[in-house]
């Protein structure tokens, strides 16, 4: 596989990522590359693990999704070789954004995960961030996983209802 190419799409990941102030998930990376057809899934992949292993991305697995973030690494990186991206990708990217912001923040500001805990119950932490504070932060203890399961996924639902009813609740 020719390395130029390859080479474009790390740096489209990295533009990707620096022009949002929250992460992005390899998933939402994934959409844009992919509708645009600028590479197939796999080279996306391969392109995800190498900036990932070179310390110019961060990748945090939560439940089923990839966080990423640009390090200070990759921040640099970018600012020596954004000029090969070319102007029309750029404008694409920026487009994407406009269009898709809320939703893509709302993607990643609403956190959901379960785990076995210690006492051998599951329990479900439940988080809704505004940009990089926490609104909320709840853990809620389940004696099953398909409770917790549950849980995360009504929460990713109808976390919105259920922050205003705790507002009005306790104030």
């Amino acid at each position: 596989m020719p390395q130029e190419p390859l080479t474009l799409y790390k740096l489209i990941i990295l533009y990707m990522l620096d022009r949002v102030n929250f992460p992005l998930t390899s998933a939402q990376v994934g959409d844009f590359i992919l509708e645009k057809e600028y590479t197939n899934f796999l080279t996306l992949q391969q392109a995800i693990s190498e900036l990932t292993e070179a310390g110019l991305i961060s990748a945090q697995s939560i439940r089923n999704r990839t966080h990423l973030l640009i390090t200070a690494e990759g921040l640099n990186t970018l600012s020596f070789f954004e000029n090969r991206i070319s102007d029309t990708i750029k404008k694409e990217i920026n487009t994407f954004f406009k269009d898709n912001e809320m939703e893509l923040r709302n993607e990643v500001s609403i956190l959901a995960d379960y785990y076995k805990s210690t006492t051998g119950d599951y329990d479900a932490h439940l988080v809704a961030k505004e940009k990089k504070v926490k609104l909320v932060d709840i853990t809620l203890s389940v004696p099953t996983e398909e409770s917790a399961a549950a849980i995360c996924d009504n929460w990713q639902r109808k976390n919105q209802q259920i922050y205003q009813y705790l507002i009005q609740q306790l104030f």
